[in-house]
């Protein structure tokens, strides 16, 4: 089998996005089960949820620079293997401690989230970029949807082990195709790493570069902020059953594949922080407003859901956007500036999180959730205000 001297398809980079968003989420209905089986408490078990995110947070930083010196294509294959590999071995595992070794190994498989972005922003301008984003951004959205369901199915019909053995085989897929399909898309590798640090100030030192790295962070961090607390809004406020909050939850994954879909249609032919902004003012809007409907005693659960919806759509206008122009202020950097700002994002998100789960109490649940929501999403405008200031100061890019 001849490995792959074209530039990859688009649905290759797609299935490497969804793999890795799947990665976290797809055995979350077995995590009772697994505790069970090997006799620990719950808490020790969630250390392969908030673990798995720390060390993602910090291998996003390293598989940037990687890929930016030794290409795409062998960086995203050797972490595939891995994770295949650790998938395997979380099925064989016979301790906790074994299974949360490979768990942590497992986060390999975040370089396709990683450097899918890198390689679509290599192979096209920035407008074009954002475009081919969104449609990638749609497996992020639809990923979190399909796979807690798909992973309690195989649990109830084979036990939690089978949702890795699932893992296993959807890596060992995901390999073949990425070393068939996939051809190196960095043309502009750097000669040795001495080169490579060189060139990191000017990416570390650009304010459009933390402008558009914010604003990305604030705008998942809302999400961040919704998932953390509607199930206290919907079991204190509104009643609701597990099964109607699975749906209330979705529609704001709705909206964000809604704005994704939008940014892949027109995304090639309006200006990137045109739409960056756009995102951030709906996302901003329909929090506050439905906010105030709070206040005034007039909120419901409409009212409150619909006002995810506003921000789930917003996302999707402004992440793919944001994304490509983060990775557009350095081109021969473009791994390691989407590595950054993936972990500055996971970490924003931690924090969020952490925050939204302290604040929130069943008398207030509704008004903290929704000021989060608003208060992350009105951040991520000032951020893209921001680089729109640095814009109009200084119309020259920080580097080209």
């Amino acid at each position: 089998m001849r490995p792959a001297q074209t530039p990859p398809h688009l649905i290759t980079l797609i299935l490497a996005t969804a793999l890795a968003v799947l990665s976290l989420n797809m055995f979350l209905p077995s995590l009772a089960n697994i505790a069970m089986d090997f006799g620990v408490d719950y808490g020790l078990v969630n250390l392969s949820i908030a673990g798995y995110l720390l060390v993602s947070a910090g291998l996003q930083i390293v598989m940037g620079p990687l890929s930016d010196r030794y290409g795409r294509r062998p960086v995203l294959l050797g972490c595939l293997a891995v994770f295949a590999l650790a998938s395997l071995g979380c099925v064989l595992a016979s301790s906790i401690w074994v299974f949360l070794g490979f768990r942590m190994l497992q986060v390999g498989v975040v370089a396709g989230q990683v450097l899918s972005r890198a390689a679509i922003r290599d192979l096209y301008p920035p407008n074009e970029a954002a475009s081919k984003l969104g449609y990638v951004s749609m497996a992020m959205a639809l990923a979190p949807m399909l796979g807690p369901m798909l992973g309690g199915l195989l649990d109830m019909a084979f036990g939690w082990r089978a949702g890795f053995v699932l893992y296993t085989a959807m890596g060992l897929v995901l390999l073949v195709l990425v070393w068939v399909d996939m051809g190196e898309t960095n043309t502009a590798r750097s000669a040795d790493f001495r080169t490579q640090f060189r060139e990191y100030p000017l990416l570390l030192r650009s304010r459009r570069f933390w402008g558009y790295t914010l604003c990305c962070a604030f705008s998942i961090g809302g999400f961040f902020a919704f998932i953390t607390g509607a199930p206290m809004v919907a079991a204190a406020w509104f009643d609701l059953s597990p099964a109607l909050l699975g749906l209330g939850i979705g529609v704001i994954t709705l909206g964000f594949m809604t704005g994704n879909f939008v940014t892949g249609r027109i995304a090639a032919r309006t200006p990137l922080l045109t739409m960056v902004i756009a995102g951030r003012i709906v996302a901003s809007v329909g929090p506050a407003l439905g906010l105030m409907v709070f206040l005034a005693g007039q909120g419901s659960v409409w009212v409150f859901f619909g006002s995810a919806v506003t921000v789930g759509f917003g996302n999707g206008l402004t992440i793919a956007n944001a994304n490509a122009g983060l990775m557009s202020v350095r081109p021969k950097l473009a791994g390691s500036a989407a590595g950054l700002s993936g972990a500055l994002t996971v970490v924003l998100g931690a924090v969020l999180t952490f925050a939204t789960g302290a604040l929130v109490t069943p008398d207030l649940a509704p008004f903290i959730v929704l000021a989060m929501m608003g208060g992350a999403s009105a951040l991520g405008l000032a951020s893209a205000l921001y680089v729109a200031w640095v814009d109009r100061i200084d119309p020259l890019p920080d580097a080209v």
